[in-house]
């Protein structure tokens, strides 16, 4: 367990990996279905993104995989309100949520007893991920800013795409802001990508990892957690 091996923090976070660590598949999926319906993403867009979740669900992210979907969110929302993705966004919170792995429920139960701040750190946008963190009962979301003018996407990104290096810079204003001793805090993830945040922290915990987290998870003697298997 791990409030068994780490003393009790008086001031620490657990950072918690979104998609297919808290929840099953993609977050953005439903997203991108709500945007085409609404009449903000065209057809084609929409198909991509059913083939990006299909290959998602089955193997996890690629560094090249979401820089392009990053720039093509950015580029779709240029020019569109703010408002109207925070709208879409909190209408489908409550299916992404009823997604969410019981495993990594306990987990967070788990963190929360060993008196843990619990924050989701996602790629996605903040738009999303913070309904996300607020509809779980937690308490913080890092993620990807988009910058905005009088309301409206520019296209362009405020800060850190929050994906691989990124993620450290994100959690490392965060802990500033807030006080955290990143070498006491925690990581949890299932893809080999997040391994900076992973290492940056004072103990990574492999959800259902990957083939290359799962080997370094083994190598470095991490918690591995298995979904719908046995814990180890």
């Amino acid at each position: 367990m791990l409030s068994d091996a780490i003393a009790r923090p008086a001031s620490a976070a657990a950072f918690f990996d979104l998609d297919r660590t808290l929840i099953r598949g993609s977050a953005n999926y439903p997203l991108a279905i709500a945007a085409f319906r609404s009449g903000h993403v065209p057809w084609r867009d929409l198909v991509k993104d059913t083939f990006n979740a299909i290959s998602f669900h089955r193997k996890g992210s690629t560094d090249e995989g979401s820089a392009a979907l990053r720039e093509r969110i950015l580029g779709a929302v240029a020019g569109i309100r703010q408002s109207d993705i925070i709208h879409l966004a909190h209408a489908i919170v409550p299916r992404v949520v009823g997604r969410a792995i019981p495993e990594s429920l306990d987990l967070l139960a788990e963190c929360r007893a060993a008196g843990y701040d619990r924050i989701v750190v996602s790629a996605s946008p903040i738009e999303l991920v913070a309904p996300i963190a607020e509809e779980l009962g937690l308490e913080g979301a890092v993620a990807t800013r988009s910058e905005l003018e009088d309301g409206r996407y520019t296209g362009r990104l405020v800060g850190e795409f929050c994906y691989g290096a990124g993620k450290v810079v994100e959690i490392e204003k965060l802990a500033a802001e807030r006080g955290y001793d990143l070498d006491r805090c925690s990581a949890f993830s299932d893809s080999v990508s997040d391994l900076p945040m992973m290492e940056r922290v004072g103990t990574a915990v492999a959800v259902n990892p990957d083939k290359e987290l799962r080997e370094l998870a083994h190598e470095r003697g991490w918690r591995v957690v298995e979904i719908g298997r046995k814990r180890r």
